[in-house]
Parts: structure tokens; sequence; C-alpha cells
């Protein structure tokens, strides 16, 4: 259970949501609490760094927001920030210090951490995304089940109760997920992995690995 904890997926240093993590354990532990979590963060900013437009929406002021993007509160964008043109921002959204939203991604109920990359046609829902990590074109999280049902992280083939009926991917710092993937319900990527383009995954996928296809993941080195 150690590789799924908070510690061993992110570097809590790289986000300004690090409070959210405190007396977690795992990471999922934070997801119905991004809201609340943002409304009280973002009252407590440095107005000289950060500026208020709309209902619970706080945007660096060095951050660029293409004039196209939709944006509903509560929402934190960090300085540096890039958000492109007609990027989808759904409420509950910490996206940090030099991340890109891009072209139609759509967030809902989650935190990037700082250097996230999603910038083409991703969907990235009840989802945290460590430092560095980029989702390639038409990547997405899928956040909830075919059949409604609770998500389970499935761990060597033990199954772990989250409770969540919306869960989508927790992935590590420095992950490369490629182009057209789809990361199901309950996914746990480790730090340092690259997934392949179009691939379907389930379950947790060891830190510095390749995964090429279910059943044939690979140790880097």
């Amino acid at each position: 259970m150690e590789r799924l904890t908070i510690k061993n997926l992110f570097t809590l240093e790289n986000t300004i949501a690090v409070k959210i993590f405190d007396g977690k354990v795992y990471p999922w532990e934070v997801l119905p609490l991004i809201g609340k979590f943002i409304v009280k963060l973002g009252n407590e900013l440095p107005k000289d760094k950060f500026e208020q437009r709309g209902e619970n929406i706080w945007i660096a002021k060095s951050a660029v927001v293409a004039a196209s993007a939709s944006i509903t509160g509560p929402c934190i964008i960090d300085e540096e920030a890039e958000i492109r043109h007609c990027a989808f921002i759904r409420g509950n959204a910490i996206v940090g210090k030099n991340c890109v939203v891009g072209n139609s991604t759509e967030l809902k109920n989650v935190i990037l951490f700082n250097n996230v990359q999603v910038p083409h046609y991703n969907y990235v829902g009840d989802s945290v995304l460590g430092y560095r990590s980029h989702l390639g074109a038409g990547a997405i999280t899928s956040n909830v089940k075919s059949d409604k049902s609770l998500v389970k992280v499935n761990l060597e083939g033990k199954k772990i109760e989250t409770g969540l009926k919306k869960f989508g991917a927790m992935v590590g710092d420095n992950v490369e997920v490629g182009c057209g993937s789809v990361l199901n319900p309950g996914t746990v990527v480790g730090k340092n992995t690259n997934i392949y383009p179009l691939s379907m995954v389930r379950g947790f996928v060891p830190a510095s690995s390749i995964y090429k296809k279910q059943g044939e993941v690979v140790l880097k080195g």
C-alpha cells in the first residue's frame, strides 16, 4: 500500500495546495475537499499577485488566460500558468505554476501540480496530476465506472475501497501519458513512468516503468 501514498507519488512543495494533503495518506482522500479548500485559500492569497475575477475565481496577475476560455469557480490559477483558447474549467480546479491548459481541454475537480501540461483535447476529472506530468493529445481520465459503482483501487490483486463514485486518476510526478490514452477510474501511476500512446490503463502502474499494454509493464533501465 505504501506505493499508493501521497509521499510516494508527489513532491508536495510543488503545489500551492500543499495544505490540503495534511493528515491524509492516500491522494484520492482530497477529492471531496477541493472546492471548499479553494474558497478558503483564495481569500488568503496575496492581492499583489492574485486578482479575483468572478465568484470564487482567483487568477495570478502573471497568468495568461485566453479570452475564449471558460472558467467557473471555485478555481485558482497560479503564477505564469497559460490557459489557452477554448479551455473549459468547470470548477473545483487548482492549476499550478507554469501549467498549460490547452485548446478544448476540460478540467473538473482537479489539482494540477506546478508545470503540468494538458495542452490538447484532454479531459481531467476528479484527479490529481503531479509535478511536470504531461498528457498527450486526446489523453483523458475517465472518472465514473460504467455501472456507476464506487471506485476501487486495484493493487496486485488487492482492491482498496475509496468510497468515491467519481475518481479519475492519481498521476505521479514526471509521468508522460501518450496520445489517445485512457486512464480508467481508480488508476494510480507512479513517478517517472511513461504510458504508451493509445493505452487503456487500469489499476496501479509502478514508478519508473514503461506501460506498453495491460499485462506488459517493464521497469526502465
